[in-house]
């Protein structure tokens, strides 16, 4: 409990840290990203697997910890295991709609463009969360996060064009 509220405290510090320079500009837009929740591995034939009773539970604690900001877009892969991870964040927030996106296909300009001003949760994978996070920054800053890691959460804030970051590693 005590590690939950300093992490809270420490990204609500950050942003409002954002925040503060200037409350009355809309242009800040805050992008969380996060490598999907536990998949389940029971089944190695299976390319599409759901998440384990732990992701399951992580999905949810990702969802409790959304709720301290508000969520105005959730992007995610289309396989199960992102689904089932963003779902809960998108549910406690409006029931927001899920937008599905292809890591590599996806319009980074255009991306940009429809989520200026906003708060935006975005669930992929191993390699592309780093590079997605990678991409927003404009710098090869993140590297791959390791297969048994889905605890990474990156946060990446655009305001005016200054773009700064910060990654925190959860239990």
């Amino acid at each position: 409990m005590l590690k939950r509220t300093i992490l809270i405290l420490a990204i609500t510090l950050f942003t409002a840290t954002l925040f503060a320079q200037n409350i009355e500009n809309d242009s800040i837009s805050t992008y969380y990203l996060i490598r999907h929740a536990e998949k389940d591995r029971s089944d190695s034939t299976n390319k599409n697997p759901g998440l384990t009773e732990k992701g399951i539970l992580r999905a949810l604690k990702w969802s409790q910890l959304f709720e301290q900001f508000q969520i105005d877009a959730v992007y995610s892969t289309s396989y199960n295991r992102t689904q089932n991870t963003a779902l809960p964040t998108a549910n406690n927030n409006n029931n927001l709609t899920i937008k599905t996106y292809h890591p590599f296909k996806i319009d980074m300009l255009q991306f940009l463009k429809d989520t200026k001003g906003k708060s935006v949760l975005i669930v992929g994978h191993s390699n592309t969360t780093p590079e997605f996070a990678n991409k927003l920054i404009g710098k090869e800053i993140y590297q791959d996060i390791d297969d048994n890691n889905n605890a990474n959460l990156y946060i990446v804030t655009i305001k005016d064009g200054e773009v700064s970051h910060v990654l925190i590693r959860m239990k």
